[in-house]
């Protein structure tokens, strides 16, 4: 089972939905968490979704068997029980568990099925701070007891291994969060229909808060106006706490007054329409666990002039595509629009074509299902395993991209990494 083909895999998201949806209408509302799913069962596994929830319910969808019920912590006594009786009827080879902050879940799975290798995904979590012992000492527990460790980014890991919090031999193994269904759809007509107009038409998708900092990106566009006279910049966004501070900085700059679109909340079925018309996609984010919509604006190869943050340089191959610039720095954001947009359209349809091939090799559906049987049957091949090998390569092959330089474990290393673990 080299390639995870044939594994019986279970995925679990213990965190309770909020609102108490339905099951159908939960999948609904959190689609990058079937979308896992069902991409690892679309290489061949056998998977099992186990999400919180208030409502008992299996639904089956995508080649995916989705099991609705209380099983996590705020379900009471009766959660442990109920928990172990779908884990023992599942059967599971490899345990996928989803959230680095789920520390005392990741406990319960250890006890409930201690033979069975677990890995456990990062979600932008934040590792605990030593002076709150307690909580930091349960999670370099639980962290001790996994198979493997899933990170978009390898050096998204350093803020936990600097705490003590991940063990240095414990596999650190790159996975974008999750990948997209979203598709380009006619460019002249999206830009017709929404009216769209800019050269380039820059867009924006995302809050309009500290993290992102729209700020520094308005700063940037300004500035890349004296090169790029045509630029116009589109922002689409939902929640807004720097909203009247945005419309100010707007209302004092004659470059921004009438370059500037706020669009606000856009409806997801009109996302593809948006990333289709537009030029380039720009984000400011200083902090991404991933970068969801930075993969929907490869998946409709739109080119990206992103911050080089781990996660955004991971999925943008580390330069294979786009522009990186560094987060807070408005005159590096102007230089890297103004070399994002050659004056050859051939070139720049060129770019488009390669942002999508980009998008197709190693953030597709199909991509992310083969990194995923990578990594369990490396997990499942170092927990069958008996005899010690090697230590990995100081520097291997991210699990989604074959080209990557990353300082992640690949797969095939994490087989042989865990082993080692197992026979100290």
């Amino acid at each position: 089972m080299s390639s995870g083909t044939g594994l019986r895999v279970v995925q679990v998201c213990l965190l309770r939905d909020p609102a108490g949806r339905q099951p159908a209408e939960l999948l609904r509302a959190w689609p990058t968490t079937a979308l896992v799913a069902e991409s690892a069962a679309s290489a061949g596994c056998t998977v099992s979704l186990l999400m919180a929830s208030a409502h008992r319910e299996t639904l089956a969808r995508a080649g995916v068997e989705h099991h609705f019920g209380p099983w996590d912590r705020d379900a009471g006594p009766e959660a442990d029980r109920a928990l172990a009786a779908v884990l023992r009827k599942l059967r599971p080879d490899v345990l996928h568990l989803h959230g680095l902050d789920f520390a005392e879940e990741a406990l319960r799975l250890r006890r409930l099925m201690p033979d069975v290798p677990l890995l456990i995904q990062d979600h932008a979590d934040r590792p605990p701070p030593v002076w709150r012992w307690e909580r930091w000492w349960r999670q370099r527990l639980a962290l001790a007891g996994a198979a493997g460790v899933l990170f978009c980014a390898a050096e998204q890991a350093r803020p936990w291994r600097r705490r003590g919090l991940i063990p240095r031999s414990l596999p650190v193994i790159e996975l974008a969060e999750s990948s997209t269904d979203v598709t380009p759809v006619a460019r002249e007509a999206a830009r017709a229909r929404l009216r769209v107009r800019g050269a380039p038409a820059v867009l924006w998708v995302a809050h309009l808060d500290a993290n992102k900092d729209p700020l520094t990106v308005l700063d940037g566009v300004a500035s890349a106006s004296a090169v790029l006279p045509e630029l116009q910049l589109w922002c689409c966004f939902r929640d807004a706490p720097l909203l009247e501070a945005v419309r100010a900085r707007i209302r004092r700059d004659p470059r921004l007054a009438a370059r500037v679109h706020l669009v606000g909340a856009v409806p997801h079925a009109e996302i593809a329409g948006w990333l289709s018309a537009a030029d380039l996609f720009v984000a400011g984010s200083h902090r991404e666990g991933s970068g969801y919509a930075l993969i929907e604006a490869l998946a409709c190869g739109l080119p990206p002039v992103v911050t080089g943050i781990p996660s955004h340089r991971m999925l943008t191959g580390r330069g294979a595509i786009g522009q990186v610039w560094p987060a807070g720095n408005a005159q590096a954001l102007a230089r890297a629009l103004v070399d994002a947009w050659p004056a050859d359209p051939r070139e720049r349809a060129r770019q488009r074509e390669a942002t999508r091939a980009h998008f197709d090799r190693h953030l597709s559906r199909e991509a992310l299902g083969r990194a995923l049987a990578a990594a369990y049957a490396a997990a499942h091949g170092a927990a069958q395993s008996t005899v010690p090998a090697a230590a990995p390569a100081t520097s291997a092959t991210s699990a989604t991209s074959a080209t990557s330089a990353a300082p992640a474990t690949s797969a095939a290393a994490a087989a042989s990494h865990a082993a080692a673990r197992r026979s100290r």
